[in-house]
């Protein structure tokens, strides 16, 4: 007898295979074409989340390369953020739209618990020095507030409001390449690529100096549980 994890990877397979035969291989799509392709191949029963890979042309082991910054896309993901506040007011914290917000004794329970059950923090710069306890923490999961992305700063409140409306944090991973995810499959398709667009503009503008040669080598667009299309912008 199959289980339902057995139907379901099964069901993902068949659906995926017949995705994949409708895109062809190694050709490189407009962003235009591959929205429509997206938009006619997803036919799972949620709303999947549209997701843009980079490729990029820096060397990750080098510190003067690595890709680091922010941008509040034009239209928001559609995916609501777990944001966590270290602040001396949590109360207007939470009202401004925070999951967790606390002082010190939250830090002293991360610290406690390795807990970390938000997607984002935020943190007042009197704090920066408390963090300090559990940045082994955050650091690896990519948690850590920094002055850079905006998300330290005394104005808690409105850092919290800019990052619920779709300002998303980016960097690059260990093998020079971004994942990002860019909207919803539901997300009409003019705004789909109104955000891909700013997006890609946003790594450009982010290259560093240090990096030669070609910055951006491919974009890659897929759904959750969709196949990759490969596009030029």
């Amino acid at each position: 007898m199959r289980s339902h994890h057995q139907e379901n990877k099964n069901m993902r397979s068949k659906r995926y295979q017949e995705q994949k035969k409708q895109i062809e291989k190694d050709k490189v799509y407009t962003l235009d074409e591959a929205l429509d392709l997206l938009k006619s191949s997803s036919k799972s029963k949620f709303d999947e989340s549209v997701e843009i890979h980079l490729s990029l042309g820096i060397d990750p082991k080098d510190g003067e390369q690595l890709i680091r910054g922010s941008i509040t896309l034009p239209h928001a993901t559609g995916k609501t953020k777990k944001i966590a506040a270290f602040t001396s007011s949590p109360d207007k914290a939470k009202k401004a739209g925070a999951s967790l917000a606390g002082g010190t004794e939250l830090i002293d329970e991360i610290k406690k618990t390795e807990k970390t059950d938000f997607e984002v923090a935020v943190a007042e710069p009197a704090l920066m020095k408390d963090l300090a306890k559990i940045a082994r923490l955050l650091g690896p999961r990519g948690l850590m507030p920094t002055p850079k992305s905006g998300t330290v700063t005394p104005d808690i409140e409105k850092a919290i409001k800019e990052l619920a409306a779709g300002k998303i944090n980016f960097k690059n991973d260990d093998t020079a390449n971004i994942h990002q995810l860019i909207g919803k499959i539901s997300l009409d398709k003019e705004k789909l690529a109104e955000n891909i667009t700013a997006f890609a503009e946003a790594i450009e503008k982010a290259r560093p100096s240090a990096s030669k040669g070609e910055h951006i080598k491919s974009i890659t667009l897929c759904t959750t549980m969709g196949p990759g299309i490969k596009i030029s912008l």
